[in-house]
């Protein structure tokens, strides 16, 4: 069976009449529906770990433009923050993360095996994305490479070594 998905098909090395498109951060700021729906959760986090809105956001995009991807509407530092470091954001600047400089701060991190109920909103999302989003547009998750999140665990931010 052959998929739907232009970006599927693509990859697959199928020659289709227009090249498949997705951007990068494509749900953001630039939106008004996005600012209306993080209004609505109140700050970014609460956007992230509520599903409904989460999926909102993922979807505002393909709405608007018809883009052939859905990026999944998530934040690679929700991983350290499930592990147990603390997560907040800076208006104007950013995340910060309470930092790892020692053995024992590491060794208060809970088992990489134990994040997944504090991830579980996460997860909701990508169920609810798989039934809402059209069956030709393909949903793109990600992830902080290891020495991104590992340099923001332990600088507690960004840096330019990242």
């Amino acid at each position: 069976m052959t998929s739907q998905k232009t970006i599927l098909r693509a990859l697959a090395g199928e020659t289709l009449p227009t090249p498949p498109i997705w951007m990068m951060r494509q749900a953001g700021r630039y939106l008004p529906e996005y600012r209306a729906t993080r209004a609505q959760a109140g700050d970014f986090l609460k956007l992230c770990y509520n599903p409904e809105l989460a999926a909102e956001v993922t979807l505002q995009p393909i709405r608007r433009y018809g883009f052939d991807a859905a990026i999944l509407f998530a934040d690679i530092l929700l991983v350290p923050q499930a592990l147990g470091a603390d997560l907040w954001f800076v208006t104007g600047e950013g995340p910060r993360l309470s930092t790892i400089t020692t053995q024992a701060e590491l060794d208060k991190l809970v088992p990489a095996d134990a994040i997944h109920d504090h991830l579980s909103p996460v997860y909701e999302t990508v169920k609810i994305l798989s039934k809402e989003l059209p069956a030709e547009t393909t949903l793109i998750g990600f992830a902080g490479a290891p020495w991104t999140v590992a340099t923001y665990m332990i600088a507690g931010q960004g840096t330019p070594d990242q």
